[in-house]
């Protein structure tokens, strides 16, 4: 079954390789890059029919105006910004903090837990399975839950939480040769990390 899960993502790449050709571009790319304002009008047309759009136009114009008065910096330039300092320091605390916070380990060795809980050897990928299942619906709704409460809040409280489900699974694998029933909340757990994981980080 699984090499057959594995090539169904290849379905969407050919849906798209199909299906992309007939969208149009973008408006703002027709008009800001390629400076055609004929042809961003027929895609704006495409896109929302029939009308007056020069209120669109207008917008695109702006924006193209402040691209232009904005400087392109290169890697090194950014480094050296003293303005830009902390937005870099907050970039790179968010991306290794991401690498770091565990996800990698618990998808690597959620196969010897859910092994260790008794589940069926049939089961296993199935439940695996459930666990990228959980990502996906966490993500979706981290998209509904972001503009209510802010990305600031969803991080601190998405590392918060996969802080204290990591201390906890720690725990319960210490303790899963002891009480039987340790195997079981370990999988629980790890459920749980990875839904944390999608609402948050």
């Amino acid at each position: 079954l699984w090499p057959w899960l594995l090539a169904s993502s290849g379905l969407s790449a050919l849906l798209q390789l199909v299906t992309l050709p007939f969208f149009p571009d973008s408006p703002s790319y027709l008009l800001i890059q390629k400076g055609n304002e004929e042809a961003c009008r027929k895609a704006i047309r495409k896109l929302w029919g029939e009308g007056d759009h020069q209120a669109e136009i207008d917008d695109i114009m702006k924006e193209k105006g402040a691209m232009a008065s904005t400087k392109t910096l290169r890697v090194l330039e950014v480094i050296k910004e003293r303005s830009l300092r902390w937005q870099l320091y907050i970039l790179m605390t968010v991306m290794t903090t991401l690498q770091l916070c565990g996800i990698n380990a618990i998808y690597f060795y959620s196969f010897e837990v859910f092994h260790t809980a008794k589940f069926e050897g049939y089961l296993i990928p199935y439940v695996s399975l459930g666990v990228g299942l959980c990502e996906c619906l966490s993500s979706i709704l981290c998209s509904t839950l972001i503009d209510r409460f802010g990305r600031k809040v969803l991080l601190w409280g998405g590392y918060l939480l996969m802080c204290s489900v990591l201390a906890l699974l720690t725990m319960t694998l210490s303790l899963q040769h002891q009480f039987f029933w340790m195997h079981y909340f370990s999988v629980i757990l790890i459920f749980l990390f990875v839904v944390f994981y999608g609402i948050g980080p």
